[in-house]
């Protein structure tokens, strides 16, 4: 049995929500909050707490402020953000501060309870159509001076570009499993060599340093002209 939080100001919302747990995981329970102070005290007495699904715009808290204030309070916690906000700087950022994933709140309800069931199993949740549209690029002036990202994922295999690809496009191991076809354990090995390659802790970090390169460019830039 799972225990979930939802830390939401909007009754609605958080019944809404309580529905689709409810139908989709009937043995799980899940704990209400309408401020960050209630969700931290809320934390701090379920040690059992497994994922707590947080809204930006709390009364008590401004935009990635709970977030912060959790990951601060409770570092073991697994916090995912649940908002109306689509902004991928946003998304990045969240996932930047340690959230474990991202779901817009217009999220239908089936692949809501597909991310909260990928959640619960240990995954980062990504929204796929959002992480798909391109970063906003930056102002030459900043990127006077720097190196361009595209070295660092040149030790990366094509493989494992396809498999980083989708990650940064919010699949999961079964799903790219499923595209490439190849076993799901395979897809773990890549995402393992993957981090190491990159020098980076987590499959979080991966997809954030993903995020400064087009790595579908540099992926058909490698394949070559289709013939």
């Amino acid at each position: 049995m799972y225990t979930l939080m939802v830390a939401d100001d909007h009754p609605l919302f958080r019944e809404a929500i309580a529905a689709v747990i409810e139908a989709g995981l009937p043995d799980s329970r899940l704990l209400e909050a309408e401020s960050l102070d209630q969700a931290l005290h809320c934390a701090a007495a379920c040690a059992e707490l497994d994922l707590v699904l947080l809204d930006l715009g709390l009364p008590d808290a401004s935009g990635l402020e709970g977030l912060r204030a959790l990951r601060a309070a409770h570092p073991w916690l697994p916090v995912a953000i649940l908002s109306a906000d689509q902004e991928r700087r946003t998304i990045l950022a969240a996932l930047d501060l340690g959230a474990v994933g991202y779901i817009p709140k217009s999220t239908p309800r089936g692949d809501l309870l597909a991310a909260l069931a990928q959640l619960l199993e240990g995954q980062v949740y990504l929204p796929p159509e959002i992480m798909r549209r391109p970063a906003v690029p930056h102002c030459p002036s900043d990127r006077a001076g720097m190196p361009s990202p595209a070295p660092r994922f040149a030790e990366l295999t094509d493989k494992q570009l396809e498999v980083l690809l989708r990650l940064s496009r919010g699949a999961s191991n079964k799903v790219i499993a499923r595209e490439l076809d190849i076993a799901e354990t395979t897809v773990k090995t890549h995402v393992s060599a993957i981090l190491r390659k990159l020098g980076v802790p987590g499959r979080v970090q991966a997809i954030l340093a993903a995020g400064e390169a087009d790595l579908a460019a540099l992926l058909a830039e490698r394949q070559g002209p289709s013939r």
